[in-house]
Formats: C-alpha cells, structure tokens, sequence
C-alpha cells in the first residue's frame, strides 16, 4: 500500500504508544518485520514552546523507515507550526492524534476529546497538510463515546481537508482499552473514504491480524498492546500473510537474546540510569505467561544497571 507517495511494505505497523513506542523499539520492530511505525505522539504547544524533552521524542533513524511522528494538539495554527518544526527530523509523515483517551489529555481539548468537533478536526487536518510537504495522517477512535459514534463523519472530513491516510481504533473515549473492539466500524470507515484505512485494536495474534484485514477490508493493520514484549508478532504476520505459514514458537533463549539487544539500545540512546528504569517494565512483559513468570517480575522491578538484567536474564529458565 501507500500513504500519499511513501510506500508501505509488508503488513503490519507499530502503534504509537507513550512511554514505549521510543527510538529503540521501533527499531527492534522493524528489525522483525514492522514495515511501518509511528513514535510517541509529541505535543504541539512543547515542540512550538522549544521543549527539549518534547524535541527528543522526535529523533528518527534511517533503520526505522519509513516513520511517522505524532503530533497532537487543538488549535490548527498551532499544529501547523508545530509541523513545520517537526519537518526538521526528516519524518516520512506526519500522523495527527485524535484518539489519545488520556485524562490528561481530553481534558485539554486533544487526543480523542477532537471526536466531539468533527470541523475542528478538518480545520487541524488542513492546516498541518498546508504547511508541509510529507503525506498528514490521522488517527481516530470510533467515537466520544456510545451515544456518539461518529467514526465515519470523522474520517471524511479529513479525507475532504487533505489527510492522506486514517487510522481508526474500533473503541470509544469512554471505553478506553476494555471491551473488545469493535472492528465493524473500521470496516463503515473502509467503505465510506477512498483514502487508506488502517486498523487498530486487539491485534494480539498473526491470526488475528488476518482476521482483520477480512473482516474489515483495512489496507493495514497497526499492532499495540499485543507488540509489548513480543516484537515476534510482525514476523508471525509476514509468515502467516505473506507466506501462508505459523512461526515455530518463540524460545526463552531467543526472548534473552533479544531482550539484552532491546534494552542496550535503550541504554545507549538514553543513558543506563534512565535507560534501566524503563528496562523494568519490558522485562517483565518479555517473559509474561512463561512458566516462573511472577517471580521474573519481581526481579524485574529491582533492576538499577546493565548488569542487573544480565543476571536477571541468567535466572530465566531455558
């Protein structure tokens, strides 16, 4: 498929997620098979406001290609410019958030709050596409909530004001992460734009990666939860769909192996000290439902240093 003139091979893509979807495990997705991803989305008041540590989410490699970065906000001007800036770092697209379910977030008028404002949404759409030269992509949830699921309305107002792609997660604001997505409205989305439809939700699995594309006629899926831990997942969907065959199960060895490669990475990019702190968490997510996997996750809570995890990594049974 392509998005504007990037084109997007293989079959799967990396969902943006803060606090996770950094510089390193994108790449290490990529590495797997991820034929696109997308970084933490980025607010579009801290990059205008000069903020280094929003300016540091930004930072692209050319072994994560092609790549999006995120950016979310609610006043179009304000995005446009943030746009611009974002451009510095050579992103291939430039994706606009209107699906974040954060408090922190809707609170403030962005993330999926935007669903409430379907024309805000257009306006924010035009003016992002108006100030750069790299295809605008959105990302939308099914609605604010049940009593206004407005998906389809969303998404062709963007297509009218320029976006070049949709992403649509098949949940409202109000249901977050819980009950299942709902993968019928990716499918009304589908029908109703003539631009790429990227789905998102419960993709936990190769096959359910499969049933999705059938299900929903999308051109794309994105993965997000269901990479935590487990970057295997785009390599079992470029077997499952490209070749038509499982993956041999994932080994603890091979969990280890690229588990210690994650986590140098992201002492190399952010320091031990920081890069060790945010160890904790994949560790444990890397060795979730193994056998001994509770008492890996206590130790995986305590790690302070690289060789912490090396030693971490010896107490995992092989």
């Amino acid at each position: 498929m392509k998005i504007g003139n990037v084109e997007i091979k293989g079959y799967a893509a990396l969902a943006p997620m803060a606090g996770v979807t950094d510089r390193a495990f994108r790449e290490l997705c990529v590495g797997f098979g991820a034929g696109y991803v997308v970084g933490e989305m980025v607010s579009s008041k801290g990059l205008t406001y000069q903020n280094e540590k929003t300016k540091d989410l930004l930072v692209l490699s050319d072994e994560e290609r092609p790549a999006a970065v995120q950016l979310f906000g609610d006043d179009p001007e304000n995005m446009a410019d943030a746009a611009r800036m974002a451009m510095s770092y050579c992103p291939d697209i430039i994706d606009i958030n209107m699906g974040c379910p954060a408090p922190k977030i809707v609170n403030n008028g962005c993330g999926s709050a935007l669903m409430k404002q379907p024309e805000r949404c257009g306006r924010i759409v035009a003016a992002v596409k108006q100030a750069v030269d790299v295809p605008v992509t959105v990302k939308i949830r099914k609605g604010w909530d049940k009593n206004s699921v407005n998906a389809v309305e969303v998404a062709q107002i963007c297509e009218a004001a320029g976006a070049d792609a949709v992403t649509v997660h098949g949940r409202t604001r109000e249901q977050q992460y819980m009950p299942c997505a709902d993968w019928e409205i990716i499918r009304d989305v589908k029908k109703a734009v003539r631009i790429p439809v990227i789905g998102n939700g419960d993709i936990v699995s190769a096959q359910d990666a499969a049933r999705m594309y059938e299900q929903t006629g999308c051109d794309l899926v994105m993965i997000g939860r269901g990479a935590l831990g487990n970057p295997w997942i785009f390599r079992e969907v470029e077997m499952l769909i490209g070749h038509d065959r499982p993956s041999l199960p994932v080994s603890n060895a091979e969990r280890i192996t690229v588990l210690i490669r994650h986590i140098r990475k992201l002492c190399d990019y952010k320091g031990e000290k920081l890069g060790m702190r945010e160890a904790r968490k994949h560790a444990a997510w890397y060795f979730k439902g193994i056998k001994g996997a509770a008492a890996l996750r206590k130790k995986a809570v305590t790690l302070e240093t690289f060789e912490d995890l090396i030693s971490f990594c010896q107490s995992v049974p092989l």
